[in-house]
């Protein structure tokens, strides 16, 4: 269960708030007692979102949806990765797009609730930074999560609504060329720094873009390894 503490005073000088405790994992914010209350309230406010922020994406829809509609568990079977592409070779097209909806919205939802909350570009950023690494390594499922290509794609689409369009659109189009899914999230991912430098002028995103890329090419090294050697599954077509 999840326990609460208050608030305690360490010296003169830093007050500690206990935050969230669950399996024996106690996170803690440390707030300056000398700031103005103004920032001492925004740096409240700015970690807990980046940390329910990580929390959302610790919740690993293919896991959840395979557990619900009796198929076998994503990550023991087909190439292992609880993603939607997996839960399409494992299970059906029907359970593999509610995987993919439910992955692209723990990314989408907590950059368009840090935007509500928010106007500072550098918490949305850390926001959406926290979400994806959350999908990567889940708290909830032993640290073993996705490759975070759907996660990303809803925190392209939360930053810019264009740019999220035009890295979907590319994902499709090379899918529809290759039948090869990492290909077209390498790709995709690659060129989504490109698109932020043109399309928007929010400078932290087009970084952020350039971070999730390369740890999404991190991600896919060993898919990267089968392209070389020809050995890269396709993209299933079952019902």
């Amino acid at each position: 269960m999840y326990r609460w503490a208050n608030a305690g005073i360490i010296g003169n000088k830093w007050a500690v708030i206990h935050n969230i405790s669950r399996y024996s994992v106690e996170i803690r914010v440390i707030i300056p007692t000398y700031l103005p209350s103004k920032y001492q309230s925004f740096m409240i406010l700015s970690g807990a979102l980046i940390i329910s922020a990580y929390l959302a994406g610790s919740i690993s829809s293919a896991v959840i949806v395979c557990k619900i509609m009796g198929l076998p568990d994503p990550r023991t079977q087909g190439s292992g990765n609880p993603g939607a592409t997996n839960v399409l070779r494992v299970g059906n097209k029907k359970a593999a797009a509610i995987t993919l909806i439910g992955d692209l919205l723990k990314g989408l939802i907590p950059v368009l609730l840090a935007k509500f909350i928010s106007d500072d570009a550098n918490v949305i950023a850390l926001v959406a930074v926290a979400a994806f690494l959350g999908h990567l390594y889940p708290i909830f499922f032993g640290f073993k999560g996705g490759k975070g290509v759907a996660t990303a794609a809803g925190v392209f689409l939360g930053f810019s609504l264009p740019v999220g369009i035009m890295v979907m659109v590319t994902w499709l189009l090379i899918a529809k060329l290759t039948n090869i899914s990492s290909v077209s999230a390498l790709i995709a991912a690659a060129l989504s720094p490109v698109y932020f430098t043109f399309v928007q002028d929010v400078e932290i995103y087009t970084y952020t873009a350039i971070l999730l890329a390369i740890v999404l090419m991190y991600r896919h090294r060993s898919n990267i390894h089968d392209l070389l050697q020809g050995k890269e599954g396709k993209i299933s077509n079952k019902d």
